[in-house]
């Protein structure tokens, strides 16, 4: 006898799956129309002014955005918001991957809060050369500063830009300026070549370091070390603090050895230990002194000055290399003279010299 119970697969189901009665459909109507809608730059730009941190991220992902319309509407917010920005201290602050970044700029920026201040932080995450991905997670890593009222953190893939700041960084300043921050806090990769770039847009540079790493010896060679405002020696703790106490003696040794600083400012070396909050009160004491030093003499307005210059400059090379790029000749010419590269049949300098003589 036939069995009359036939089975069915799973691709004779019926479509679709029945939403439970306890879904309100206004309540998803809703929630679909809001993210269906999108502010205009002025209400953007309204919003961030009154310090909507939802409105601040919005904006920050408007500048970040490589579409041509979301291009416009960014010149637009920043032209907006430039003449609300607020008095701030702009604190740039780097070190290799390992010595605590993320660990120190939670327990800097929550003490800084306890003082009244409005903390936001750049936290620039690098990205793969490979999948050109990041994780940006430092949202993570700094689970108890991102509950803060008074805090904004916002992770950003480093892309290819120089020395891993993301390229929209300085824009994204002046909205947290224009949204109240007073202390904007700038994180960098850490690669240590190309740090001019977080150097040339800050106000204070901060250099994270960590005793018994082999970096002591680093403190005798120029770079990232000369430009530094100030060098902490983080996880000074436990069985490490005789090892950073000795650390902290040679990098004030060495930081003797460089010429003065055009603002007149001698280069300090704290100890610090992020995970226990010690020295962490030091530090912000170090760069109120600094930043009483320097306007007193007028340096801390030529430093503004010299960021705003450097923006200009940066500003025209990444417009130059946008348009240059974007010419349908130029994108068609590229890939023959890269093929040509491949056939051996030219050498770069020549396609180089080739494509930029296109008109």
């Amino acid at each position: 006898m036939a069995n009359t119970n036939q089975h069915k697969s799973a691709l004779s189901e019926q479509d679709g799956i029945q939403q439970p009665d306890y879904l309100s459909k206004s309540a998803a109507e809703r929630i679909r129309k809001h993210r269906k809608k999108q502010k205009s730059v002025s209400e953007l730009a309204a919003a961030i002014l009154k310090g909507d941190k939802v409105a601040l991220s919005q904006g920050i992902t408007l500048i970040e955005s490589q579409q041509s319309t979301h291009q416009e509407k960014a010149k637009q917010l920043i032209e907006a918001c430039l003449s609300h920005v607020k008095p701030s201290i702009r604190i740039g602050i780097t070190g290799v991957p390992g010595v605590g970044k993320s660990t120190f700029i939670e327990a800097f920026g929550t003490s800084l809060i306890s003082k009244g201040y409005k903390v936001a932080v750049l936290a620039v995450d690098p990205s793969s050369g490979v999948t050109h991905g990041s994780i940006l997670g430092d949202k993570t890593r700094m689970e108890d500063l991102v509950k803060e009222d008074n805090a904004f953190i916002r992770p950003s893939p480093s892309g290819d830009s120089l020395g891993g700041v993301a390229r929209k960084t300085r824009e994204s300043i002046i909205l947290c300026e224009a949204a109240g921050f007073d202390v904007i806090l700038i994180e960098t990769v850490g690669v240590g070549q190309s740090e001019t770039t977080v150097h040339s847009m800050t106000d204070f540079f901060l250099l994270l370091k960590l005793a018994g790493a082999g970096d002591e010896l680093q403190g005798i060679k120029r770079g990232i070390i000369e430009m530094a405002d100030a060098i902490v020696i983080n996880k000074a703790d436990g069985e490490n603090i005789k090892a950073a106490k000795q650390a902290k003696s040679e990098f004030r040794k060495a930081l003797h050895l460089y010429p003065e600083k055009e603002s007149q400012w001698q280069p300090k070396v704290l100890l610090a230990s992020a995970l226990k909050q010690e020295g962490i009160s030091e530090v912000w004491e170090m760069i109120e002194d600094y930043k009483t030093s320097t306007k007193a003499s007028s340096y801390f307005e030529f430093r503004r000055q010299e960021q705003n210059k450097f923006w200009l400059l940066q500003t025209i090379q990444v417009r130059l290399k946008a348009d240059f790029f974007s010419k349908p000749n130029i994108k068609t010419a590229l890939q023959e003279q890269l093929k040509a590269i491949e056939d051996h049949k030219t050498t770069a300098f020549e396609a180089a010299s080739y494509l930029l003589n296109l008109k």
